[in-house]
């Protein structure tokens, strides 16, 4: 399972208790939650507060093994990370997840590196940082002509670009927000905040990357798979465990007993989140 660091305090303390809880030999017909003991160990209790990255970066190029190698350091220095092979598949990213950031690898095709940067630049002003193995001049120029916030060669270091990213984030325009409604619940997908009635809830970066892809797709039932992959990765499809764990977690967080369910279940196929007014 990934180290997915949690929102307040850098470290995957939730994770870990998630990992001990499913890992465990549990009598299927008891309550999860008497299994669980759930307030054992809180992530705040762990380590200090930082501050949580400004929104989801979004990786485009074609190699999967250096997208993956992309993601693993990254979510190491607290980002959350999505990954695209092609770069229309990064152009609906950077829009699905209200990207934060993109990095734009020149080799990506469908379409080109050039192309992706004036297609994002058609909607939005977020940082795009280009990653080249050619280290050209001619290059460099274009594309930070063409909208690119830096230009990055090959081969370079995690933490190096990490602070490129954050440099790049801090001084992007800010984004009008945007704002998700059901019941009594609210989630500002631009600020990343939750909110119950006026008061505000603290998620865990699992938790919190579950939620909004549910609130990007509100009304809709998704798929176990489609969930898990999304949230978890490819390689974690099958684990439905882990989903209905973290299900349990924002219930318990956001749901409020004297309103109609706001999770939707269909038995054997998945979850959604329910618009309500």
């Amino acid at each position: 399972m990934k180290r997915i660091p949690c929102v307040d305090c850098g470290v995957a303390a939730e994770e870990v208790i998630a990992l001990k809880i499913l890992s465990r030999a549990t009598d299927p017909s008891a309550d999860l939650e008497s299994q669980m003991n759930l307030h054992a160990v809180r992530p705040e209790a762990a380590c200090g507060k930082v501050a949580a990255p400004k929104g989801t970066v979004v990786t485009i190029g074609p190699d999967a093994e250096a997208r993956h190698l992309l993601r693993v350091g990254l979510e190491r220095q607290g980002f959350i990370v999505r990954e695209a092979a092609t770069g229309s598949e990064g152009v609906e990213a950077a829009r699905l997840y209200c990207a934060g950031a993109v990095l734009l690898d020149m080799a990506v095709a469908g379409p080109g590196g050039l192309e992706v940067i004036h297609r994002l630049r058609e909607w939005s002003q977020l940082p795009i940082l280009v990653l080249s193995g050619k280290a050209a001049a001619s290059e460099a120029v274009s594309v930070l002509d063409q909208g690119a916030n830096d230009y990055i060669a090959k081969p370079f270091i995690i933490e190096e670009l990490s602070a490129r990213l954050r440099a790049a984030q801090r001084f992007a325009p800010p984004s009008p927000p945007e704002i998700f409604k059901s019941g009594s619940l609210t989630v500002d997908l631009t600020n990343r905040t939750v909110q119950v009635g006026n008061s505000s809830v603290n998620l865990s970066v699992t938790e919190y990357s579950l939620l909004h892809l549910l609130v990007r797709h509100a009304g809709k039932v998704l798929t176990h798979a489609q969930i898990l992959s999304e949230v978890w990765g490819a390689e974690m499809r099958n684990r439905v465990n882990y989903l209905r764990v973290y299900l349990r977690f924002l219930r318990k967080k956001l749901e409020n007993p004297f309103e109609p369910s706001l999770f939707i279940t269909q038995r054997a196929v998945g979850y959604g989140i329910a618009i309500r007014e």
